[in-house]
């Protein structure tokens, strides 16, 4: 049972991440913000999708998460300083304006947190 209702919404989020994708495209003047969540961690690209290139990434499986004293990425705390050190990244490319793809995640939580906090570096949606 348990795992029909876990099968049930993979495909979901698979269909509604299809949906998206045909309408949400990264370009060099403005990349693709994309999310993928884990039950432990959280994972955040700029992507330029012409050129098929990760522009800025960031990930709370790396050193400089344990190094803030975030043991796992599964926290809205985590996913607020993400979101902050993924702007200055992509600002360091050169990136000011992207657009945001949720990954068929819902906009709450770490989502919310991490497209909230990248706003406040100046990061513009």
């Amino acid at each position: 049972m348990l795992l029909q209702r876990r099968k049930k919404k993979e495909i979901r989020r698979a269909k509604v991440r299809r949906r998206v994708r045909r309408r949400v495209r990264g370009s060099a003047d403005r990349p693709r913000l994309a999310v993928f969540r884990s039950n432990r961690h959280l994972h955040l690209q700029v992507i330029d999708d012409d050129e098929s290139k990760t522009l800025a990434s960031v990930s709370t499986l790396e050193k400089k998460f344990k190094d803030l004293g975030f043991n796992h990425g599964a926290t809205v705390s985590a996913a607020q300083a993400a979101g902050k050190l993924l702007a200055e990244r992509a600002k360091g490319a050169g990136v000011e304006q992207v657009v945001f793809d949720r990954g068929g995640y819902r906009y709450h939580g770490r989502v919310r947190a991490a497209a909230e906090a990248a706003r406040e570096v100046g990061l513009k949606f």
